[in-house]
Order: structure tokens, then sequence, then C-alpha cells
């Protein structure tokens, strides 16, 4: 699997000069299979940038794409990239999303009413390629083509999944919003289970140790939490992500040394990355497309 990175801020899209290397676009992830149809993680505003990229590897202008979305929840800043998704405007095209059902309605209908005006000038009926969408109720394992998903809740706010994607042999897991305990001593069975073994685990490091502090309840982790999650479930690799937009380049960059140095000292070593748009990860190993880092 090949995976790269559209949006990995959370909460609101953010851009300054202090936002540059690692991005301001929120969540939005490509996961690339031999064989498969493009899978997309989420559906933040990086899924704009994420569209034009698909589009331009058709065969011809305006060619159908299909395609998969696993949603993890509903809030603002994983869902506001759908209706800025280019290949929606093409006739033919197909875009499946996976996300969690809703108490008293349907995903369908959730994210209806927050795509038509006077939110947005069109409906999501107006898109000239078609959407259908999937409500998962956990837990839950299902095949897209070859791909094996796992479903299971994770500690958040509202109804939110993880993911474990598994294909030929290879272990990818999603929890872009993860609520820590208060103590961060603890780890969610549900979550050991998504993270069990995988190559790489895509990690909720919203917060600095400070700011978590004054907000323990606010649905996120840190990274050292992130690294906690990984060497308790014997992950490979994390890559933190999910950043607040108070964070900045430099920033980050302390708090992946950090994550790095605990990481290192631990009973079970854990490589630790610091997610970027435009960051390509195929099993460990990382190359750049697109905006450089210098």
């Amino acid at each position: 699997m090949k995976i790269t990175y559209y949006g990995v801020r959370g909460s609101c899209p953010c851009s300054s000069d202090e936002h540059r290397r690692y991005g301001g676009n929120t969540s939005c992830v490509l996961v690339e299979a031999v064989g498969e149809p493009p899978l997309i993680l989420d559906m933040g505003t990086g899924m704009r940038a994420l569209g034009v990229d698909l589009a331009g590897r058709c065969a011809e202008p305006g060619a159908p794409l299909g395609a998969n979305v696993l949603l993890s929840h509903l809030h603002y800043d994983h869902v506001l990239g759908l209706p800025f998704f280019g290949p929606m405007h093409d006739v033919g095209s197909t875009l499946d999303i996976y996300g969690p059902a809703q108490d008293g309605s349907s995903l369908h209908d959730v994210l209806a009413s927050a795509v038509q005006p006077p939110f947005f000038p069109v409906g999501i009926v107006d898109f000239k390629g078609s959407v259908r969408f999937h409500d998962l109720s956990d837990p839950v394992d299902f095949q897209l083509g070859g791909l094996c998903v796992t479903v299971r809740s994770v500690p958040h706010f509202e109804r939110t999944l993880g993911y474990r994607i598994e294909f030929e042999g290879e272990v990818l897991t999603y929890l872009s919003d993860h609520q820590a305990p208060a103590d961060g001593d603890t780890v969610d069975d549900n979550v050991v289970e998504l993270c069990r073994d995988a190559d790489l685990v895509i990690h909720d490091a919203q917060y600095t140790e400070e700011a978590f502090r004054n907000r323990p309840d606010w649905g996120h982790s840190t990274a050292s939490y992130a690294v906690k999650v990984a060497q308790a479930a014997g992950a490979r690799r994390v890559d933190l992500f999910h950043y607040d937009p108070s964070l900045t380049d430099d920033v980050i960059d302390e708090l992946l040394s950090a994550a790095g140095d605990l990481a290192a000292g631990g009973e079970h070593p854990v490589e630790v990355r610091a997610a970027a748009e435009g960051t390509c990860v195929t099993l460990g190993v990382v190359e750049r497309v697109g905006r450089s880092r210098v």
C-alpha cells in the first residue's frame, strides 16, 4: 500500500509562513493498493487537492472516477472537502462513502443536510457524479475488493470509528481523532485491536502536553500518547497526525523529536514520523511529492 497525505490538521484549516512545511489542510489521506480503486480516509479540506491529482491521472480529462471513502466521524474538519472534490463534477464518477451510523438518522441525510443551501450553493443531489452512502455499525469487518477493513469505535465525541486496513500482508491503522485517558496510562481495547502489529499507525497528536492538561476531555491525544499506543500494540511505525492549528512547524518538530526519544527508550522500538502534506509512505519508505520541506 502507498499512503499519501493531503491534509494533516485538525479542527480547522490554517495558512501562514509558520505552517508551510507540514501544511494547513484538514484530515484527508489517500491509500493506493495495486489493482484496487483509490481509498480515501476522511474528507477534510485536503480532499480538494486530492481531487485535482486524481483527475490528472485519468487517461482523458473528465473520465469518470470510482473511489471509496472511510469516514471516521462527521465533525467539520473531516467532511468539508466533499463539495470541493472535483471528480464529483464528472458524469459517471462514483464515490462510495462508508461511515458511522447515526442515531435517529442516516449518514446520507446528515451529510446531505450540510451540503445544501444556505451552507453551500448546491446540494449532493446536484453533483454530476454519484455519491453512495454506507452506514457502519461497529464492530464490523468487511471487504473492499482485495482490502480487508476492520471497523471499531474509538473514544472521541459522538460516534467515531477507527479503521484497520489489510492488503497482501500489509497493515495500516487510521486513528485520526482519539481521546487519550487523563492519566495517559491505559489504551482502549478496541484501539489495541486495530493497531496490533500494524506496519503503520496514523494517530491523533493534536495537543502538546501543556495543552492536554488544559483540555483533558476535548477528545484528542498527544504525541507521547500516540507512541504509547503504538508500543502497546506492537506497531512498527506511528505517524503523528491531526495537529492543532496553533501548532507551528517548529513546535511539531519539537514534538517529533521528543516522541522519537520516547519511542527509542521503550521496550518495543517504534519508528516515529510527523505526517506532512505531500509525504508518501510505502511500508516505511518516505519520498517527497509536490511541495518541498526546505
